[in-house]
C-alpha cells in the first residue's frame, strides 16, 4: 500500500516538473531560438533543458517545493516560484555561454506569470488530489501526560496529515493487542524512558514512529560503526573536521561577502539615512555573542529598537514587530531581515560564519545551560549568520528545539551542507512565520512546560 502511494504521488509530481520544463522551452523561444539554431544542435538544446529541469528539480527539493500534504497552498507556490526562478537565472547565464552575449532578461519576465500560474493551478489540483485520495493517517499518541497530546494534536496542520484515535500510556500500547493495531499508520512517541520497548513493539508490527530526539541519540546517529575486538561499536569523534573543509569553508565566505557587499552597500546606505533620521540615535546597535569555543565578540547589527530597549538591564528577547521597542524603520528593515546585513563584516574578520549556530547573548547562554547543560555544545563551531536552526526552526523555537536542530548540522560538517543551507535561507526571508516572537516578558524563548504553566497559574 505503501509503495502504490508512494508511485502515485511521484506521478503528480512529475506532472509539475513536466509543466515547468515547457515553460523553460517557451522563455526560449521567445528571444532565443533564432540565435541560438545556428549555435546550436538539438542535441545541445536537449542538453541543456535537462540540465535546467534537473537544476528546478534540485532547487525544489531543498525549497520543499513538492510536499503534497504541506497545511497551506501558497507554500507551495512559494517553493516553487523561488526555485523556477533560480533555475530561469542559471539557464540564462548557460545560454550566455553558448550565444557568447547576455540574453534579453525580458523573455524571463514574461514567462514568470506563466510559471505563476502553472505552480498555482498545479499546486491546487495536488493539494485537493492529494485530501481526496489520502485521508488523514490513523495515528496513536504515546503519552505519560495527556496534555502533551493534545497540544501535539492541536498544533497547526497536525488534524489535515494525521487523526488521532487514541491517546496511551506506554503501558497500554504494550498491552494493546495486534488486530487493534492493523490500521495504525503512525505513533508518535511522547514519552522517553521506556520509548526502546514501544519503538520495537511497533518496529515487529510494520508502525511509523515519530519521536524528538535525545541529545544522546543525536550524538550517536553522527556516530561511525566499528568493530573492536569483535564487538560492534559506534565511534564518535564530536566536532572534528577536516582542514580542507574548515579552509574551504572561510574561503567560500570571503567570496560570498565579498561578491555581496557591493550589491548591499547602497541599501546599506540608505537604511543608516534612515534611521539616524528617525531619532537620532546611532546607526548601529553592537552586542556581546559567544562564538567557537565560548569566545566573546561584539556582533554588529542596524538598531531597529529605541535606544533605551533594555535599560533595566534585563536581556529580553523580541515579542515580535508589535513590540513596543521597535522603532518605524526597525519594523521594516526587520520584516525584510535587513538588519543582520553589518554581520557581513562580523564573517570578514571572522567571528562569524555564513552557516552555523547562532551566536547568543553570555547571559541567555548562561541561563539555557543551567537547565539544559548540552546547550554549550552549541560552542563547539563558528558561529553563523545562518544556520539549521534559522531554516527549519523559528525565532521563537525552545532552546531545546534549537539545540536539536544546530547538533543536527554541528555533528554532521560538509560543504554541501553549507550549500543547501544558504539556498533554503532565501525559502524563509520573506516567511512572517520565521520570526515570530517570544511571550511579552519573557527573558528568552524557553517555553514552560505545562506543570510550569500550572505552577505559575
Amino acid at each position: 500500500m505503501r509503495k502504490k502511494r508512494s508511485v502515485r504521488q511521484r506521478m503528480v509530481k512529475a506532472a509539475n516538473v513536466v509543466l515547468m520544463a515547457l515553460t523553460f522551452i517557451l522563455a526560449w523561444m521567445l528571444l532565443y531560438d533564432e540565435p541560438t539554431r545556428s549555435a546550436t544542435s538539438m542535441q545541445t538544446k536537449a542538453l541543456l533543458l535537462l540540465v535546467c529541469t534537473a537544476t528546478y528539480v534540485v532547487i525544489g527539493r531543498i525549497y520543499e517545493a513538492f510536499l503534497l500534504d504541506v497545511e497551506r497552498i501558497h507554500y507551495m507556490v512559494y517553493s516553487q516560484m523561488l526555485a523556477a526562478a533560480i533555475t530561469d537565472l542559471f539557464s540564462s547565464i548557460i545560454l550566455w555561454m553558448v550565444m557568447g552575449r547576455y540574453p534579453n532578461p525580458l523573455c524571463y519576465l514574461l514567462v514568470l506569470p506563466l510559471q505563476l500560474a502553472v505552480a498555482t493551478l498545479w499546486g491546487v489540483a495536488a493539494h485537493r488530489w492529494y485530501f481526496r485520495h489520502f485521508p488523514p493517517r490513523q495515528a496513536l499518541i504515546v503519552a505519560s501526560d495527556p496534555r502533551e497530546a493534545y497540544r501535539l494534536a492541536e498544533t497547526r496542520g497536525f488534524s489535515k496529515r494525521f487523526r488521532v484515535v487514541n491517546v496511551l500510556s506506554t503501558k497500554q500500547m504494550l498491552r494493546l493487542p495486534k488486530r487493534e493495531l492493523e490500521d495504525i499508520e503512525a505513533v508518535f512517541l511522547l514519552e522517553t524512558e521506556t520509548s526502546w520497548a514501544v519503538m520495537q513493539h511497533c518496529a515487529l508490527n510494520g508502525i511509523r514512529v515519530y519521536r524528538v530526539p535525545q541529545i544522546s541519540e543525536i550524538l550517536a546517529s553522527c556516530s561511525t560503526t566499528v568493530t573492536l575486538f569483535n564487538t560492534p561499536m559506534l565511534r564518535m569523534d564530536g566536532y572534528n573536521p577536516e582542514r580542507i573543509y574548515i579552509a574551504v569553508k572561510r574561503c567560500m565566505d570571503l567570496v560570498l561577502v565579498g561578491c555581496a557587499l557591493p550589491l548591499v552597500l547602497p541599501v546599506m546606505l540608505v537604511m543608516a539615512a534612515a534611521i539616524k533620521l528617525e531619532d537620532g540615535g546611532p546607526v548601529f546597535y553592537r552586542q556581546e555573542r559567544l562564538t567557537q569555543g565560548g569566545r566573546r565578540f561584539f556582533i554588529l547589527k542596524f538598531r531597529s529598537m529605541r535606544v533605551n530597549a533594555e535599560s533595566d538591564g534585563v536581556a529580553r528577547l523580541s515579542t515580535g514587530v508589535h513590540d513596543e521597542r521597535i522603532t518605524k524603520v526597525g519594523r521594516v528593515i526587520r520584516m525584510l531581515r535587513l538588519d543582520e546585513l553589518p554581520q557581513l563584516l562580523n564573517i570578514l574578520k571572522g567571528d562569524m560564519s555564513i552557516v552555523g549556530p547562532r551566536p547568543e547573548r553570555p547571559e541567555l547562554a548562561e541561563v539555557y545551560t543551567k537547565r539544559f547543560p548540552e546547550f554549550q555544545l552549541r560552542l563547539l563551531a563558528k558561529a553563523g549568520l545562518t544556520g539549521y536552526a534559522q531554516v527549519y526552526g523559528k525565532y521563537n523555537s525552545t532552546p531545546e528545539e534549537k539545540l536539536h536542530m544546530d547538533l543536527m548540522y554541528i555533528l554532521r560538517p560538509s560543504v554541501l551542507e553549507d550549500l543547501r543551507i544558504i539556498m533554503a535561507t532565501l525559502k524563509i526571508l520573506f516567511l512572517p512565520e520565521s520570526t515570530e516572537g517570544v511571550a511579552e516578558g519573557q527573558t528568552s524563548a524557553m517555553r514552560m512546560d505545562v506543570s510550569d504553566q500550572s505552577k505559575a497559574e
